[in-house]
C-alpha cells in the first residue's frame, strides 16, 4: 500500500465538456490507483450515462476526491494544497490505513474531524466514505473505530457512504492475491454500488451553488 502522497482526482461536470481527470499520484496496489479508478469511473458515468440533469447542466461542477495510502492525519497536513478554490465537492475516503498501522482511533477521528470542518467552512458539500475495522485488532478498537464515520458525517451533514469496499471485501473471486485490494471486476461492483451516493453529492453540491 505503498505510495508518496495523497490520490487526488478532480472532474468538471459541464455540458459538451469532457471531464479532466487530475491524479497527484500513479503508482497503486496491482492496479492504477484503486481509489483513483473507482471514483473516476464514478464521475465519469455521472458525466455521460446517468439522469440528463447530472450529465447535462449549465452550471459547471468540479469535484475533488481525497483518499490515500498514509493516514488521515497526512491527508489533513495536505488538505489545502489538495483541494483548491473553486472545488464544489469533495469525496474524503480515508482512515483504512490508520487502522492496518492500529494507530488510536481517537488520532484518526481528530484529524477527520479537522477535515471537514475545513471543508464545511469553505461550504463544499461533503462524502464521507466509512471503513471497517480488520476483526485483529479486537472488539473495543473495532467499535471505536468504526463508529468514527457515521457519527462525523452526522455532525457535519455529510452525505455518508458507510463502507467504501462494499460488494468486493473479503469476495476472493473480487480481490487480488493479498486478499484485500480489489481486482478489476471489484472495482467494478464497487462502482455500481457507490454511484448512488456520489449522485446525491452531486446533487446537493449543485443546489448548494445555485442557491
Amino acid at each position: 500500500m505503498g505510495s508518496t502522497g495523497l490520490a487526488k482526482v478532480t472532474a468538471s461536470l459541464h455540458r459538451n465538456e469532457t471531464p479532466p481527470w487530475r491524479q497527484a499520484c500513479v503508482r497503486s496496489y496491482g492496479l492504477r490507483r484503486v481509489f483513483y479508478q473507482i471514483i473516476a469511473a464514478c464521475c465519469a458515468l455521472l458525466f455521460g450515462a446517468m439522469d440528463p440533469h447530472f450529465a447535462i447542466a449549465e452550471t459547471p461542477l468540479h469535484v475533488v476526491a481525497l483518499g490515500d495510502s498514509l493516514t488521515a492525519g497526512f491527508g489533513l497536513a495536505r488538505l489545502d494544497w489538495s483541494v483548491p478554490e473553486g472545488t464544489d465537492a469533495a469525496i474524503v475516503e480515508l482512515g483504512a490505513n490508520d487502522m492496518l498501522r492500529g494507530i488510536d482511533p481517537q488520532v484518526t477521528r481528530d484529524a477527520l474531524d479537522a477535515i471537514l470542518a475545513r471543508l464545511a467552512q469553505r461550504h463544499i458539500a461533503i462524502m464521507l466514505c466509512g471503513m471497517k475495522a480488520a476483526p485483529n485488532l479486537g472488539i473495543d478498537y473495532g467499535h471505536a473505530f468504526e463508529r468514527i464515520y457515521p457519527e462525523l458525517a452526522a455532525k457535519y451533514g455529510a452525505v455518508f457512504y458507510p463502507f467504501f469496499l462494499d460488494g468486493a471485501a473479503a469476495e476472493r473471486a473480487l480481490t487480488q492475491k493479498d486478499g484485500v485490494h480489489p481486482n478489476a471486476a471489484g472495482v467494478a461492483v464497487i462502482v455500481r454500488r457507490i454511484l448512488p451516493a456520489v449522485q446525491v453529492l452531486v446533487a446537493r453540491a449543485r443546489a448548494q451553488k445555485q442557491s
